[in-house]
């Protein structure tokens, strides 16, 4: 697929780099000239993501996450956030919301929170394998 820009990141999973991958993603997308709103929610999905791969891919020890964002044509921002951790048994189940697997002081919201808030959202994984969330955000064009 053709792209005018893009960007790859790859950092360990400590919870102080889901800020990192966060304002790194915000900034890299500033470019396209997107709203308040526009990047306020991709800031979140980015965030809900990450935080995934910090709490449930590598719940005890550290691993690597790699963060790729594209800008592609029709102005659409494509951000693919890849583990190579645990992995998820049942796709299914850990997409509804309310369900977690980590502890009771987690909502289970994440997935339903990052599908809500981009144009298109795809999450794959294989036990033992690790997960893959794939996102897309069409901005608007501002005038």
């Amino acid at each position: 697929m053709k792209f005018d820009n893009y960007m790859i990141l790859e950092f360990p999973s400590r919870s102080c780099n889901e800020s990192f991958a966060r304002s790194a993603v915000a900034c890299f997308a500033a470019q396209m000239d997107p709203t308040l709103e526009e990047l306020g929610d991709i800031r979140t999905a980015v965030s809900e993501a990450v935080t995934n791969c910090i709490v449930h891919a590598y719940p005890n020890d550290y691993g690597m996450i790699t963060l790729r964002c594209r800008i592609l044509k029709d102005n659409v921002l494509d951000i693919v956030i890849k583990d190579k951790g645990i992995g998820i048994d049942n796709l299914e189940q850990a997409r509804r919301p309310m369900f977690t697997t980590g502890g009771s002081d987690r909502s289970g919201m994440g997935f339903t929170i990052m599908e809500s808030f981009m144009t298109a959202f795809e999450v794959t994984s294989a036990p033992g394998k690790g997960t893959t969330i794939h996102m897309r955000r069409k901005l608007q064009r501002r005038k």
